[in-house]
């Protein structure tokens, strides 16, 4: 696996365990042909980082800053050395916690994001868990976007609370669905 544009353009990304399933480059390249130009001098936050493979094509492409969390100890360790190697140090924070954990910090310290890609294990409920959230303490920033990895056989609903789907893109057994807050007022 390797970064696909940007600064960091070539460089490595290493897989860390058996149960990681790494977002693959197409699906990478996509995602940020989604989101455009606007990703220079985002905030982006990359909820079950795994390999941090997104939040690198990220600040590789420009985003301002990248919170990536994960709770194996291993990934963070990764993550860490290689936001080193890359240079992107000064714009990475990592925590090694729940992604609902980290959501709940988030609020306490009024932390909003441009960008929350949100990736949980497939088989898992979390997603179901997370947006909610999201939506209800609007963690997301007027006009940024809520990004889903998910199996494609899985469809998400148009409206979890105060998110509405804008488009799902599939690719093979992936989707990404994508959301904004809806205007208040």
């Amino acid at each position: 696996m390797r970064i696909t544009a940007g600064s960091a353009k070539g460089r490595k990304l290493k897989a860390v365990g058996k149960e990681v399933r790494p977002t693959s480059e197409k699906v990478r390249e996509a995602l940020f042909n989604i989101i455009g130009p606007d990703i220079v001098g985002a905030d982006f936050l990359d909820l079950y980082a795994g390999t941090g493979a997104v939040g690198f094509e990220a600040l590789s492409r420009g985003a301002g800053a990248c919170v990536f969390v994960e709770i194996n100890p291993l990934r963070i360790s990764l993550i860490k050395r290689l936001s080193r190697e890359y240079g992107f140090h000064a714009q990475v924070k990592t925590y090694r916690m729940k992604a609902f954990s980290y959501l709940k910090k988030a609020l306490t310290e009024k932390r909003r994001f441009d960008y929350i890609f949100i990736d949980p294990p497939y088989q898992s409920e979390e997603v179901m868990l997370v947006l909610p959230f999201v939506a209800r303490n609007r963690l997301v920033k007027d006009g940024g976007m809520v990004i889903v990895e998910h199996f494609s056989k899985r469809k998400l609903n148009d409206r979890i609370d105060g998110l509405e789907k804008i488009k799902e893109y599939v690719y093979g057994d992936t989707t990404l669905t994508t959301y904004r807050l809806k205007e208040t007022g």
